[in-house]
This record gives C-alpha cells, sequence and structure tokens, in this order.
C-alpha cells in the first residue's frame, strides 16, 4: 500500500492554487492528501496544524519568511520545501529549497521530482537555536505580554538584562516579532494555548506587528 504524502499547496491565486492541486491528484505512483492554503499570513498557523510533508510555494511570495524560520517557527523540521516557479527567479533565492517545480514541467517531471524528494534520506537540517532556562522564562513572559519592567520584577533582574535577553532570543531562533515567538512557544510547549489566549486579541491590530 502506498504511503499518503501530505503536500501543502500555498498560493493566494485560485487559478494556480486549483491548477496545481488538480496536477498533483492525478501523479502515478504517489498518493497525495493535499492541503490548500490561501491566505498566506495563515501560513505558519496552517502548517503546525496539518504538517505536512511538503510545502509547495512560491518563493516570489509577498511575506514568505526564510524556509529555515518557517521550519523552526512551526516545529516542521523534516518538511521538504518546494519552490513553485511561475517566473524567472534568481539561483540564489532557491538555495534554500529542496526542489522547484516549473509551471512547464509535465506531469511526469513533477511526478519525477516528488518520488526522488520523498525518497531521499531528509536533509540535515541546522538544530535550532538553543535556548538557556532563563530565555525560555523570558520567552514565556514574553507571550503572555509582559513588558519588560514586569519581566523583571518577577524574575529580580534589571530591565536592561531583559532587553539582552530579548535580543539574544530573537538572534537565536532568528525569530523577531511576538506573533512569530507565540507560535514557537506553542509548538516547542514553553506555554499552554490556555495560558495565553487572553493576551490574543479577536480583532482589530494583530499580535506581533511591533519588534521584538
Amino acid at each position: 500500500m502506498t504511503a499518503t504524502l501530505r503536500i501543502a499547496v500555498a498560493e493566494p491565486s485560485i487559478i494556480l492554487r486549483n491548477g496545481v492541486i488538480s496536477v498533483l491528484q492525478q501523479l502515478p505512483g504517489l498518493n497525495i492528501h493535499v492541503v490548500e492554503i490561501r491566505d498566506p499570513e495563515q501560513l505558519a498557523v496552517s502548517l503546525c496544524n496539518h504538517r505536512p510533508d511538503i510545502l509547495l510555494v512560491n518563493p516570489a511570495s509577498p511575506g514568505l519568511p526564510p524556509v529555515h524560520r518557517l521550519r523552526q517557527q512551526t516545529g516542521c523540521r523534516e518538511m521538504r520545501c518546494v519552490a513553485l516557479l511561475t517566473a524567472l527567479t534568481d539561483r540564489e533565492s532557491l538555495k534554500a529549497f529542496d526542489e522547484s517545480i516549473s509551471l512547464y514541467d509535465s506531469v511526469e517531471q513533477i511526478a519525477g521530482k516528488l518520488q526522488r524528494l520523498v525518497s531521499a534520506p531528509a536533509a540535515r537540517r541546522e538544530p535550532a537555536g538553543t535556548l538557556s532556562v532563563r530565555e525560555r522564562e523570558i520567552v514565556v513572559c514574553i507571550v503572555k505580554g509582559m513588558t519588560n519592567k514586569q519581566i523583571a520584577e518577577k524574575l529580580f533582574i534589571s530591565t536592561h538584562t531583559v532587553i539582552t535577553h530579548r535580543r539574544n532570543v530573537a538572534a537565536k531562533l532568528q525569530i523577531h516579532s511576538p506573533a512569530g515567538l507565540t507560535i514557537y512557544a506553542i509548538v516547542n510547549r514553553l506555554v499552554d494555548l490556555d495560558d495565553i489566549r487572553g493576551t490574543i486579541p479577536d480583532g482589530g491590530e494583530r499580535p506581533g506587528g511591533r519588534e521584538l
């Protein structure tokens, strides 16, 4: 029995997305379950929820984070990332991707690329930056919405030390917004969703509109 291959197709254009999905569903020798991601802003959340084997995404998509950061934020460290090429793309921007698929590839070419991709051993990923115990405490406080002063008082350290820890966390994880840090904290089980539910607004300004 052929194992099911979970492929997330992240593409806001309904024409491109439906066309890609149609092709994926007729590929020979592959049993594919497709996850549609219509809204680029929901990319990280959708990946956290569905944990696909492969992400198929246009490298020119506005707001697309670096591939290594996306894997880090979502906890999908073994996820293969495939670039969906809809126009000329420079080679440098494709280096982070495991494979690329062009709109002009045939069904056989696409099937061959995906077969090779899932058959090959997972590439060795660079380990995520290791946080110290104190840095993990800082992360928990940040995602709970605490200010630098409140964190300093809670942990009995100076505000300057809090700021230094925050910079170190951002540098290690390459995450520079509270929203991204919240996803990281949930995926890595530093906090429970119930612990921070009250800090996530139902509407209005999105969390993470500011830098760490």
